[in-house]
């Protein structure tokens, strides 16, 4: 019912566009000029009216469990409103690029909005998390041992069992082997695109390569669990190391290879966005392509490269399948690399997902949450403030 509801708004708002688009032309009696707006301007003054109308009223008759149909009604009376008032001298552009204008302040509101709601209740969860364990952020921060659900005592989670730093070590470990095989096959690859590479080649690689950023990351974790990790242990064997069935290593690797897409991509624009003026300018005082690719366009795109490389290093401390497939769930602290480690994501994916009381669980989780949202955040700032420092403006 409701469905058709809104299709049958959608239609009258379709049908007032018509007619009012018909009035406006017998208004200016075959003179457009005489008209203050177009008369598709007038239609789609009468259209956004009746939709609007419709749709509010549609959102507040679900709320309040209304007939739907009421919603119908006052979409046709907005619609007649709109086209009653049809002459020479209506502004319909003015009013309709109110209309508009006021729609695309509502989608960034939303927006807006939006995140202030995440970080409120990221803020009140973790509030009430530090406030049940006493305020030992020392403890959170610095500790090394993370089983906040184990030995509970009347549902109160100990302060020594809540320490981040297993996480965060095993989250930078991973992070920096990805961005390790990343950075210089992405950067490498996005040079030879934009550079060296000609059109009917481009055309070919550049779509292989976006093949793989549109791999879901289950297969990404299947191809690290099965393949990479026992090739891995298989290698370790070879040479007398011993690499464990689950390790950093191979969730390193893995999602190395799935952020290359991104930021192949992303500095294959950057790189492309440097004028070609210096190019010229570099050949004609005699510099090689090579020369003129190292002195000139990556340090003009530099800053393009390393949002790009941010954005790399983001997706990579976010990712959770590969990590739960290739890395263990267990926390661990080590740095090294062929032992089993977990991170922030997969810890906070358990907690929720788990058997325990939501109420329990959702104060380690939401801190944690916390935790990697004032992260990404220092990361962001970090970036904009290298990107203003070392932006070049071509006019």
């Amino acid at each position: 019912m409701s469905g058709f509801v809104l299709v049958l708004i959608f239609l009258v708002a379709v049908g007032f566009f018509f007619l009012s688009r018909q009035k406006a032309l017998l208004a200016s009696d075959g003179v457009l000029a005489s008209l203050h707006s177009r008369p598709d301007y007038h239609g789609l003054y009468s259209f956004l009216l009746s939709m609007l109308s419709g749709l509010v009223t549609f959102i507040i008759c679900t709320i309040l469990a209304l007939n739907p149909l009421l919603s119908l009604l006052i979409a046709v009376i907005a619609g007649l409103v709109s086209g009653l008032n049809i002459t020479a001298n209506t502004r319909a552009r003015n009013k309709s690029e109110k209309i508009v204008t006021g729609i695309l302040f509502g989608c960034a509101g939303v927006a807006v909005l939006t995140t202030i709601g995440i970080v409120l209740s990221l803020v009140f969860e973790t509030f009430n998390f530090f406030d049940s364990i006493g305020w030992r952020v020392d403890k959170f921060l610095f500790g090394p041992r993370w089983s906040p659900l184990s030995g509970l005592q009347d549902g109160v989670i100990d302060p020594d069992r809540v320490g981040i730093m297993p996480l965060l070590l095993g989250t930078a470990m991973i992070t920096g082997i990805a961005m390790l095989i990343a950075t210089p096959i992405g950067l490498f690859a996005a040079i030879y695109l934009s550079e060296f590479a000609s059109l009917r080649l481009r055309g070919w690689i550049k779509p292989m390569m976006e093949v793989l950023a549109g791999i879901p990351t289950v297969v990404y974790g299947f191809f690290a669990a099965i393949t990479v990790a026992p090739l891995l242990r298989e290698t370790g064997g070879l040479f007398g190391v011993n690499v464990a069935s689950e390790s950093a290593l191979a969730a390193g690797i893995v999602i190395g290879i799935m952020i290359i897409p991104s930021i192949s991509s992303l500095a294959d624009d950057v790189i492309n966005s440097v004028p070609q003026s210096l190019r010229d300018g570099s050949y004609a005082l005699g510099a090689t392509q090579a020369e003129t690719v190292r002195q000139v366009v990556l340090p003009a795109a530099l800053p393009g490269i390393f949002s790009a490389l941010l954005l790399g290093v983001s997706r990579a401390v976010g990712e959770t399948m590969v990590v739960v497939m290739a890395a263990g769930q267990g926390a661990n602290l080590t740095i090294n690399p062929l032992e089993a480690v977990t991170t922030v994501t997969v810890q906070i994916v358990m907690l929720i997902t788990g058997d325990t009381d939501a109420s329990t669980a959702a104060g380690p989780a939401f801190s944690l949450a916390f935790t990697l949202f004032c992260l990404t955040l220092f990361l962001n700032i970090l970036a904009m403030r290298f990107v203003r420092k070392y932006r070049e403006v071509y006019e």
